[in-house]
């Protein structure tokens, strides 16, 4: 197999692996497959590092900013077959739709699909009927997947929400920090790792865990360059200055928005209110079942719904160009998780709002949530003895079982679900309480045994939230706040926040 990442390939032998021909250039491509006459700033430069340069590279790119179009593109120009790591489900079978409506041969392989299935579309991709293949991490454990991956041609891994990387970002999956060995087991393969938020330090945590250096692997990053978003921070004290700001917000800009909150309960309490004032919504949390979520995505999507009231489950992979405004009723738990969902305005260019309301008893509400999202060893190690010895109650009687076991019923106590989340993250299980198949595959993690480690973690989950009340504090422009946040310094104040203007 050839190397593609050398950079000492000859011209002549770059054209056959590429297609060089003059109707297969990036700007063909582009208007062929995505009716765009021109490229946004830096796709053009990523894009020619891949396909000439043969280099790999980190690209940071504000939400709706078009970064799956830096490896979609030289996708379509290598020879060889393309991976995309994902760790959605619902945002890479959208991803793969809309390639399919463009007649990209395009995949995705995951835990939704039956095994025959499965099996189906990895023969269609190491045959060559599929181009770009869609999987999460995960599915690396599987040996039948390796056996088949390890023996093709890839030319090009892409690496989505790259932050998932580093135990430091703010969505860590431990499959992802992996992902050096993956590569070593596809060969090697040229590189993109994409993300929207990443601070300095995960910038260079997801540069080291893929086994690069900062010479090997190059930055791009456009800054938080969105300046038709208007940025505001406004104290409010109870109830009633809340609803007047979100009145004053919902009479102002008539066209779609999203007002999110933290918690399920008073996002039903909020729904009343605006609901006896006249403000038609829809809502979007975990208590709606799939085919709900589903729907009520689709109407919002399509225009039906212009106003939506969601818990930050909502909004991976919206694409909707005319939210008007974004509003945070509670205080969001990071930077990085704020700048990811106020990126969903105003992606069509025109003048949009971004207002987080706060309010010092929400800050006590996430520090509660940070101290769930962090159990300590010992409850992990209680948790795992419970599953080991009474798996069979587990399913059968459902986390209610589990929390009686071990939370004394406080239905306030979520560290249950933190730890059933990790174990899966980590593939200490399989399967779900919820399909009464959950299953011990392997033993706890040093990780997760580590006391020192857990309380670091714990640690730099309450800087970032502190990181968010100096944002709402701060007496300089947000934009640069936010912008220094995430390593990009020397940015102009934006004139268009609460504090410029």
């Amino acid at each position: 197999m050839i190397n593609l990442k050398s950079t000492n390939i000859n011209i002549s032998l770059r054209k056959r692996l590429l297609n060089l021909e003059p109707n297969a250039n990036p700007l063909s491509l582009l208007k062929k497959y995505f009716g765009y006459d021109s490229f946004r700033p830096d796709q053009e430069e990523v894009i020619n590092r891949l396909t000439i340069e043969q280099k790999h590279s980190l690209v940071l790119m504000p939400t709706g900013s078009g970064k799956s179009l830096c490896y979609q593109i030289p996708a379509l120009m290598f020879e060889g077959r393309t991976i995309v790591i994902s760790p959605l489900i619902a945002l890479m079978q959208d991803q793969v739709d809309a390639l399919k409506k463009k007649n990209i041969p395009a995949e995705f392989i995951n835990s939704s699909l039956t095994p025959s299935q499965r099996s189906e579309r990895l023969d269609k991709f190491a045959s060559g009927k599929i181009k770009i293949l869609y999987v999460t991490p995960e599915r690396f454990r599987k040996q039948e997947f390796i056996n088949v991956i390890s023996k093709l041609d890839i030319a090009l891994l892409a690496i989505d929400e790259a932050h998932c990387i580093s135990e430091w970002g703010h969505d860590f999956r431990p499959d992802y920090s992996r992902i050096a060995e993956f590569r070593k087991l596809i060969g090697n393969p040229l590189t993109i790792a994409l993300t929207a938020t990443a601070s300095i330090h995960v910038q260079k945590d997801i540069i080291s865990k893929l086994g690069f250096n900062n010479e090997e692997m190059k930055l791009f990053h456009q800054g938080i360059n969105r300046p038709n978003l208007r940025l505001e921070a406004i104290d409010v004290f109870d109830e009633k200055e809340t609803v007047k700001v979100l009145t004053k917000i919902l009479n102002e800009y008539r066209g779609s928005g999203i007002i999110y909150f933290s918690l399920i309960k008073k996002l039903e309490y909020y729904s009343q209110i605006l609901g006896d004032k006249g403000y038609n919504h829809s809502v979007y949390h975990g208590k709606l079942t799939p085919i709900q979520r589903k729907k009520t995505l689709r109407n919002f999507i399509e225009g039906e719904d212009k106003l939506i009231l969601a818990t930050n489950a909502f909004g991976m992979g919206i694409d909707k160009a005319d939210i008007r405004f974004v509003i945070h009723v509670e205080v969001p738990s990071s930077i990085e998780s704020y700048y990811q969902e106020i990126g969903r305005a105003g992606r069509d260019g025109k003048d949009s709002i971004c207002t987080l309301l706060y309010n010092q008893e929400d800050l006590y509400t996430q520090m509660e949530f940070i101290k769930w999202a962090n159990p300590d060893a010992n409850y992990y190690s209680r948790v795992y003895d419970v599953l080991s010895n009474n798996i069979n109650l587990v399913n059968s009687m459902g986390v209610d079982y589990l929390r009686e076991e071990l939370s004394y019923k406080d239905k306030n106590d979520f560290r249950i679900e933190t730890v059933l989340g990790m174990l899966d993250r980590y593939g200490v299980t399989e399967g779900s309480i919820e399909k009464q198949n959950l299953s011990l595959i392997t033993g706890l993690p040093d990780e997760l045994m580590d006391e020192n480690y857990l309380k670091e973690k714990l640690k730099n989950d309450n800087m970032k939230l502190l990181s968010v009340v100096n944002y709402f504090k701060t007496e300089e422009c947000r934009r640069v706040f936010i912008s220094e946040y995430f390593g990009f310094t020397d940015e102009p104040p934006c004139g268009n926040c609460d504090y410029c203007n």
